[in-house]
């Protein structure tokens, strides 16, 4: 029997764990046994925490599955077959790892396991690409690019966060970008199960690409300038291996509990270039733990309570940021916190 794999695509906070979580219900509500490799670039898999404790988990961390753990990646996806008897196995990738090194590692690993590459997920943050394609400038730009030409499949999400004018310009946008993958326009990355429930149906991820690259090569010198907005059909499929390199991480374990308002003045206070911050934390003037998230400008903070003993800790992504300086006000917390103790 051949093992279905699912790489989940998208840059931070775009919404692929919301996916993944979907993908799960429906394929347990089938009777079948999925499994998951979560990639992380930072030193903790707080993403894991939000899939249910009786999924078979396999945790990639502090480093990417497309450069210096690619060969952890091959390992796990025969663990999980041989000792898990996963019936499908999802793959969700960092925000910053380049899908094309993934599905290389995946189809490599197909040559001597009985799996197949069923689809490659892209989900897209409608504002934040609509904010990058804008500047149409820097490295995060150039790899959300290349995360969306890779796609067998595309869900624009968070599609309430801009208006239906600025929607029509972005799905105009991924199909220059990526002529043959479908695109779904979503909020909360609401799709039809058929999409990775029905096998039958399926894309090809690898033939996507490979179309894709025909496309770009052949339209590579089809220039049009007439408005800011055109879709840049000639951006040549550039290779991105290691092109997260720009992209760095910061874990805080806190030893006190800190206050929540205090918390958040820091969190408001993030330099731009901190892009994406998540974690788990107890605080002093709460009775519940909280999972918190950041994502361009915006925080949410939900009551949880986790299966498993976890650390109070928050990790913080983004680019060329100081890491002292982060650390140095979360140390002023905790020791603030202390005093009043």
């Amino acid at each position: 029997m051949t093992t279905p794999v699912y790489i989940l695509s998208g840059f931070l906070g775009s919404g692929k764990t919301t996916l993944l979580q979907h993908m799960i219900q429906e394929w347990k509500a089938l009777g079948k046994t999925p499994a998951v490799i979560m990639n992380e670039i930072g030193d903790v898999n707080l993403d894991g925490m939000m899939v249910d404790q009786d999924v078979a988990m396999a945790e990639l961390l502090s480093g990417c599955i497309c450069c210096s753990i690619r060969a952890d990646l091959s390992m796990e996806l025969y663990n999980l077959m041989e000792t898990e008897k996963s019936d499908v196995i999802i793959i969700e990738a960092s925000g910053v790892a380049n899908p094309i090194e993934i599905l290389d590692a995946v189809t490599e690993t197909s040559l001597y396991n009985r799996m197949e590459l069923k689809n490659l997920i892209t989900v897209v943050d409608a504002a934040h690409l609509w904010e990058l394609y804008q500047e149409q400038k820097g490295k995060t730009y150039r790899l959300m690019q290349e995360q969306i030409r890779c796609a067998s499949v595309l869900i624009l999400n968070k599609s309430d966060r801009v208006d239906a004018e600025t929607i029509t310009k972005l799905e105009s946008i991924l199909r220059g970008w990526n002529a043959y993958a479908p695109i779904h326009t979503t909020v909360r990355c609401e799709v039809p199960s058929t999409l990775y429930t029905d096998l039958s149906s399926v894309v090809d991820a690898k033939e996507t690409l490979d179309r894709n690259k025909s496309n770009s090569s052949a339209n590579e010198h089809q220039h049009d300038h007439s408005e800011h907005d055109h879709t840049h059909d000639h951006v040549h499929a550039e290779h991105m291996h290691g092109s997260h390199s720009h992209v760095m991480a910061y874990t805080h374990y806190f030893e006190h509990q800190i206050n929540s308002e205090d918390f958040e003045n820091v969190i408001r206070s993030l330099p731009t270039e901190v892009y994406r911050a998540k974690g788990i934390l107890t605080f002093n003037d709460t009775a519940s733990r909280f999972l918190f998230q950041y994502a361009y400008r915006e925080m949410d903070f939900m009551k949880i309570t986790p299966q498993k003993e976890v650390p109070d800790v928050a990790v913080f992504i983004g680019e060329h940021f100081d890491k002292r300086q982060i650390k140095e006000q979360l140390l002023a917390l905790e020791e603030q916190a202390a005093k009043l103790s």
